[in-house]
């Protein structure tokens, strides 16, 4: 009676270890795609945010000021409930690939440089002293969002503000 061991040859472990080494990989490069996502996400998220605090921020001031001038098609003057003239206008700052377009107030910049503001647009309705319609301001603004290296989402918002009391 002959006697025979079981186990593994060697042709079988090697093929174990070959198909593990394969798999992990795969779950490995997986990994790598998802944690690059989520960093692209992320970079999105935090721009549009930083974007939307700025406008929220001028609507604010918008909505509580009085005097509204439109000094051009890109920049937009009043003065707020404490006095202060307040100029909201597009301008430039350096980014992360060249000079990129920011809202600025007053000549400092309100978006972060991931934020490329393309144009900004403001239109105003009823600030002649003559007419009896409530004083409002149409914000339009278009631009882009560093999503990470060569990688950018495309926006466009408008918004509208109309001052809270009454100019009459």
């Amino acid at each position: 009676m002959k006697t025979t061991h079981g186990g593994y040859t060697l042709i079988e472990l090697v093929v174990a270890v070959g198909v593990f080494a394969l798999i992990m990989t795969l779950a490995s490069g997986a990994y790598l795609v998802m944690v690059g996502v989520n960093r692209q996400a992320q970079s999105t998220a935090t721009g549009i945010n930083n974007l939307s605090f700025a406008l929220e921020s001028l609507t604010r001031n918008v909505r509580t000021g009085t005097g509204y001038q439109l000094i051009n098609a890109n920049s937009f003057s009043f003065t707020n409930q404490n006095g202060t003239v307040l100029t909201y206008s597009l301008g430039s700052q350096p980014g992360p690939s060249g000079t990129v377009g920011t809202i600025t107030l007053n000549g400092v910049s309100l978006t972060d440089p991931l934020v490329d503001i393309r144009s900004l647009t403001f239109y105003t309705s009823g600030t002649a002293s003559s007419d009896t319609y409530q004083p409002y301001v149409t914000i339009t603004l278009s631009g882009t969002v560093s999503a990470g290296p060569g990688k950018t989402q495309s926006f466009s918002v408008e918004t509208s503000a109309a001052m809270r009391g009454s100019d009459i």
